[in-house]
């Protein structure tokens, strides 16, 4: 991976774009840092260090802290992810965004336009509701000073607005990545929020009792999941994928052979992201009213360590994992699109066999999957639980795999590019 870094900065044009993709980074880190127009920042920090909520904490997690500093970036990349992931949805819902799916550049530039609308239109929802709860006290609850001292009606709507406005912005800039960037503009801003946390969490731990032990702990249970989270990302089932020879015209068309790659994690980490957020539903609920025998019970019963916590957070995964998979792999749409071109598996008919086949083998491949989604999601949780680190640390075994996933991808597009521009000639 640094060799392939390295060999990039060589080039010119490589280097232009991987010192953009940087600059974006870092434009997208200092927005974390600016607070939102009406906030007072000290009051803030004062908040923030005695606070008790941990409700917000995936959403502070992929906002790079800035949720809970009332930033301009506060909200991070989190409604856009949501937004994606609802329109994605909806192709199952309504037939009109399956038919846009199926239209090709056309048809994906409109969803493209109503993931952007919906994306607004959640920023103007959630920066609402922060607004609302940080005025409120709620965000912050037991803080003896307010985030935003003088919470008029217009200084509430400046700040609804500029938090909305930073949403924009950061959709913008992971645009912009993608466009003139190297990698997922998205992904990429999402890995900067996560690894921005690290330094933060691991210098908690450190400073704790039997800090030294426990930092090396965690960096231990870290290279193992990355380990995992590598071996299982690379791997695939090749399902073999024969092309029939026909003539058109007087041209001999076809007879070649090829495969469909099949990932083990075919859903990627929506699942631990879906079973995340309505795990801290509860929580949420129980802040409002914590004195409540029914609040105090919630609280208990979705601890960290608590088994039913664990058991219900499991199986919420699972089920994502296969809900998911089906929505984004399609057999009959790959057996018909086989079938229309003359290809064929060894063995099997084409058409209805076809599809029956492939949604035997995604069944097969996604068991193991989900699995390995459930078991990397826990692990650090229970580990985390058991060594006392519930609050120092702000992420777990979700964070690592988006990390590791974004640099895999970000490698191989470097590569890529740096195949198209060093390539050896034919009488080399």
């Amino acid at each position: 991976m640094l060799a392939a870094f390295a060999q990039a900065f060589k080039t010119p044009d490589l280097r232009r774009k991987l010192l953009f993709t940087l600059a974006i980074m870092a434009i997208y880190r200092f927005g974390s840092f600016v607070p939102a127009p009406g906030v007072d920042y000290g009051n803030v920090q004062q908040c923030v260090a005695g606070a008790e909520s941990t409700f917000l904490g995936m959403m502070n997690l992929f906002s790079g802290g800035g949720l809970l500093q009332l930033s301009v970036f506060a909200l991070g990349i989190m409604p856009y992810i949501t937004a994606s992931i609802i329109v994605q949805l909806m192709r199952v819902v309504i037939p009109r965004f399956e038919d846009l799916h199926k239209e090709g550049h056309a048809g994906q530039a409109k969803l493209t336009q109503y993931t952007r609308y919906l994306t607004i239109f959640l920023g103007v929802l959630q920066s609402t509701v922060m607004v609302t709860t940080a005025a409120n006290g709620l965000l912050f609850q037991g803080c003896p000073v307010s985030p935003i001292p003088n919470a008029g009606p217009g200084t509430l709507l400046l700040t609804i607005l500029t938090m909305t406005a930073g949403t924009g912005l950061i959709m913008w800039l992971g645009e912009l990545i993608t466009e003139k960037g190297i990698g997922n503009g998205m992904s990429l801003l999402i890995f900067t929020s996560i690894a921005a946390t690290f330094p933060t969490g691991l210098g908690r731990v450190f400073g704790l009792e039997s800090g030294l032990v426990k930092l090396l702990i965690i960096i231990a249970v870290i290279l193992l999941i990355t380990l995992a989270v590598v071996f299982v990302e690379q791997c695939q089932r090749r399902i073999p994928v024969q092309y029939a020879k026909r003539m058109v015209g007087r041209r001999l068309y076809g007879g070649s052979s090829t495969y469909i790659p099949m990932k083990i994690n075919l859903a990627g980490v929506i699942p631990v992201i879906f079973a995340s957020s309505i795990m801290h539903l509860p929580i949420m609920i129980a802040e409002f009213n914590r004195t409540a025998d029914w609040s105090l019970a919630l609280q208990q019963w979705f601890a960290p360590s608590h088994p039913m916590r664990l058991a219900v957070y499991t199986l919420l995964i699972l089920f994502f994992a296969f809900f998911y998979t089906a929505i984004t792999f399609n057999p009959q749409e790959v057996a018909d699109n086989m079938k229309r071109y003359g290809g064929f598996i060894p063995g099997i008919r084409a058409g209805k066999p076809t599809a029956d086949y492939l949604n035997y083998v995604m069944t097969r491949i996604t068991a193991p999957g989900a699995l390995y989604l459930a078991v990397v999601a826990l692990v650090p949780e229970i580990l985390f639980a058991v060594m006392g680190l519930d609050g120092a640390m702000p992420w777990g075994g979700t964070s690592i795999m988006i990390m590791v996933g974004v640099a895999l991808q970000t490698v191989k597009d470097i590569d890529s590019q740096l195949q198209q521009r060093h390539y050896e000639g034919f009488l080399s």
